[in-house]
This record gives structure tokens, sequence and C-alpha cells, in this order.
């Protein structure tokens, strides 16, 4: 049987991968958007597979692109409240007039 590609498999791959890179590399917390379009994009994509399993072949991308996402998200939602805190602290420090002592 000719099975077809996917629809959206490497588009939640990609997506995944970005909200890695962006997180990490540049855009801190902004990966999020990333990673919750490639999320919506895998159930979108998982539904079409498990509707028709035969017909398509690349079901490991949304797998994978889907564990990207999450890890993805997970980074920029620490990387988040990281920043949080350090802005904070820097604002209790100022607050409190010890920032003055350094």
């Amino acid at each position: 049987m000719n099975q077809q590609p996917l629809p959206g498999a490497s588009t939640v791959l990609t997506m995944g991968i970005i909200s890695i890179v962006g997180t990490v590399l540049c855009c801190g917390p902004f990966g999020i958007i990333f990673a919750i379009i490639g999320l919506v994009k895998a159930k979108t994509a998982e539904r079409l597979y498990l509707d028709n399993p035969e017909q398509y072949n690349d079901y490991n991308n949304v797998k994978t692109g889907r564990i990207l996402s999450y890890i993805g998200m997970a980074i920029a939602i620490i990387y988040l409240v990281l920043t949080i805190i350090y802005f904070g602290f820097i604002i209790a420090m100022i607050s409190t007039g010890e920032f003055n002592d350094f």
C-alpha cells in the first residue's frame, strides 16, 4: 500500500525544535508560544493518524515533536520563574535600601 506523509508531522517537529532553541538561545519565555503551537498541531496530526493509521507513515515525527515541545515548554517556564525571582530580588534590594551597600 502506498503511504503518504502525515500532514503536520514536520510542523510539529519543527515547532518542538524551535521552542527549545528559541528558549535557550534568544527569546526566553517566548519559546512557550512555539511549544503550544507544536502541541496543538501534534493533537491534530495524532487525531488524523488514529482515524486512518495505514494511510500515513510519519507518526514518529509527531511523537518526537510533542516530546520536544514539552521539553521546550518546561525550559521556558523554568526560565520565566528564574527571571521573576531575579527581578524580584533586585526590586527588593532597591526598595529596602540594601542595594547601596554594594
